[in-house]
């Protein structure tokens, strides 16, 4: 187990090398388009600096951010769009609104009662996943970042909490698709960035995934297509859990398309 503490460490980490990546640009680079399709860059440190802000309303007024989950609800394929439009600002101003939000947010995880339980888009979530979420979600944004940007960030052991949060949101992909969620087990073993083996699930398990961690990260946030993953998958259940791994909250979005494609007429 690691302490939450150790927790808000890695989210600071992995916050301040997105901030690393973005503090230096131009106006005009602010506005490069991403790979997620309408969003520039500051699109998504706007995402970030909203959902930081939701978080921080989850973890210190919940009724208030309970109230406002019906509006939601009624367009939760519109939301999260209209969340980073309304967040936008000019570069100085949202970098600072990002830096300031994402301060407060750790402060106030950390001061949270053991055993609570925060409301969010999907379950509710203790202050651990909500500070594993955030950091999947950093790190996830900022490689939309780095694609833009042509850099190719350097993996670290802060892959772990992705993975972890990854294999346990494997229910997730089925029903946010109206699946129903398997309930055979699934082993998966993962090559880390320093060559270790990162493992869970059953070992004996018939349904397997192996292959690299940032590989699994990178399926899980929906970063790049199954089809350029050196994942492997053993079984049906294995199999078909890759096509729809999902560790994030609400509707799935358009699916990266295969590097063959890109660019395809």
């Amino acid at each position: 187990m690691v302490a939450l503490t150790d927790l808000l460490a890695d989210l600071a980490a992995e916050s301040a090398e997105v901030d690393a990546l973005v503090a230096p640009l131009s106006e005009e680079d602010w506005a490069r388009p991403t790979p997620a399709k309408g969003w520039t860059i500051a699109h998504q440190i706007a995402h970030l600096t909203w959902s930081d802000r939701a978080a921080l309303l989850a973890a210190t007024d919940p009724a208030t951010f309970t109230a406002g989950l019906a509006e939601v609800m009624a367009d939760p394929d519109g939301f999260v769009d209209r969340g980073a439009a309304e967040f936008l600002a000019p570069p100085a101003q949202l970098l600072d609104r990002w830096r300031a939000g994402r301060s407060a947010l750790s402060e106030a995880l950390a001061a949270l009662p053991p055993g609570v339980k925060l409301p969010w888009y999907g379950p509710p979530m203790a202050p651990m996943t909500m500070a594993t979420a955030r950091l999947m979600e950093t790190w996830a944004h900022g490689l939309d970042i780095a694609d833009a940007l042509g850099v190719v960030p350097t993996p670290t052991a802060r892959l772990r909490h992705i993975a972890h949060l990854g294999v346990r949101t494997l229910a997730n992909g089925f029903l946010a698709r109206g699946l129903d969620a398997p309930a055979a087990p699934v082993r998966v073993e993962l090559t880390a960035p320093d060559g270790t083996l990162w493992e869970y699930g059953p070992a004996d398990a018939a349904d397997r995934v192996t292959g690299p961690a940032l590989d699994f990260c990178l399926l899980v946030t929906r970063r790049r297509h199954r089809a350029d993953l050196a994942l492997v998958a053993t079984g049906p259940v294995a199999d078909a859990w890759l096509d729809v791994a999902q560790a994030f909250a609400g509707p799935p979005g358009p699916d990266r398309e295969p590097k063959s494609r890109v660019g395809e007429p």
